[in-house]
């Protein structure tokens, strides 16, 4: 059996994901094309031995419809013959098209494969109403009478059962905006078109006092007589912002990474996915830590980095509490409060981030969770070469 190792990890710098965001001038697919061929041509690789490209997207509408990844493929200059497909896990759609990707490699299907994931906010924010359709229907409705909720109040349903402060919230996204500041991405970030090799979401001048001035941001009268346990402490300030943005992995045989002569970053240990309460549903990252710590034998302590994606902050909060990990260890160059949550690109951009903070620390052993829409959750063990 093979193992998978990851030879390479690149993404875009972040934009705000708005009109006049460093990134939103560019079609989705051109964003995810050139992420692509940046990632082939820095590791001198000949496209066409890639056995396919999987790649992740939530907002499959519009210019982001018709399988945006085979769409980049082509766009990258691909050889006609490298296939491409788009999956939809929700927020973990690229952390999933990686565990696809790698579980491929270990299955003997593929030799070389990349994972990847794009979202364009700027011109898809995540909008049902704007489909004008119901994404449901009326046998899901029925299981849920009372109505699904949004990831707004999903997360305030967390701050509640946590217990967590409005300073705690806002301190903890202080930190994450601090740490992205003073962090080196570098080695990670590839250019994109003339945009700077900035993210433009990181604010270093970020402090819990300036954020204690904003307001609630999901608050309406019948979710607060739905849930009168809300006290209403997420803001867009705790809160991850609409970005723009895409991420890629080149992910190999450890046979094939020896005879073309490179040298693998890491390698894959061990995967976990799992459903949760779509209601609170963001919880499903304490779960699925449980469910992949079983089934590796490891135990949280093992560890030396953690990536947990910071859709809010009582996300990283409450999988602590939960977990009993270090603090110092999660999301040690900060996170998708500061670097941004492009949707689909968000899962591999972890991926590329806990690589380079392995290397950079000098670290073994990462696990990287995902909280997902509609309450699902993936898990990743990595550990560093």
């Amino acid at each position: 059996m093979s193992q998978a190792v990851i030879v390479d990890v690149v993404r875009s710098a972040s934009g705000r994901g708005k009109p006049g965001g460093q990134l939103s001038g560019l079609h989705p697919v051109d964003l995810l094309a050139t992420v692509l061929y940046s990632l082939v041509e820095r590791n001198d690789l000949d496209p066409g031995m890639v056995d396919d490209v999987i790649g992740g997207c939530l907002s499959q509408v519009g210019q982001q419809s018709v399988n945006i990844t085979r769409n980049a493929v082509l766009a990258a200059g691909f050889p006609e013959s490298v296939p491409g497909t788009t999956v939809d896990r929700q927020c973990g759609s690229s952390q999933q098209a990686a565990a696809f990707a790698a579980q491929g490699v270990i299955a003997g299907a593929y030799d070389i494969v990349i994972a990847c994931g794009v979202e364009q906010m700027s011109r898809n924010p995540i909008n049902f109403a704007t489909l004008g359709e119901d994404p449901w229907g009326p046998m899901v409705h029925a299981r849920y009478p009372d109505g699904l909720v949004g990831q707004g109040v999903s997360a305030e349903l967390i701050a509640a059962r946590w217990d967590l402060s409005r300073e705690q919230l806002d301190e903890f996204s202080a930190r994450s905006h601090r740490l992205a500041a003073a962090a080196d991405f570098s080695r990670e970030i590839v250019p994109v078109g003339d945009t700077p090799l900035v993210d433009e979401t990181i604010r270093p001048s970020t402090t819990a006092e300036s954020l204690g001035g904003l307001k609630p941001a999901f608050f309406d009268e019948a979710t607060a007589a739905r849930f009168p346990d809300i006290q209403w402490r997420v803001t867009p300030g705790n809160s991850s912002p609409l970005t723009d943005g895409a991420s890629a992995a080149l992910i190999m045989s450890e046979e094939r990474a020896a005879s073309l002569g490179l040298t693998p970053r890491a390698r894959f240990r061990h995967f976990a996915v799992t459903g949760s309460d779509p209601i609170e549903m963001l919880t499903g990252v304490m779960p699925v830590t449980r469910r992949i710590l079983e089934r590796s034998g490891m135990a949280i302590d093992d560890f030396d980095s953690f990536e947990v994606n910071e859709a809010f902050a009582c996300v990283p909060l409450a999988w602590q509490h939960e977990t009993g990990a270090d603090p110092a260890r999660v999301n040690q160059r900060g996170g998708a409060i500061a670097l941004g949550h492009p949707l689909g690109a968000s899962g591999t951009r972890l991926l590329t981030t806990l690589v380079n903070t392995l290397e950079q620390t000098g670290g073994r052993f990462g696990l990287q969770t995902m909280c997902e829409g509609a309450g699902m959750a993936n898990a990743t063990i990595i550990e560093r070469i």
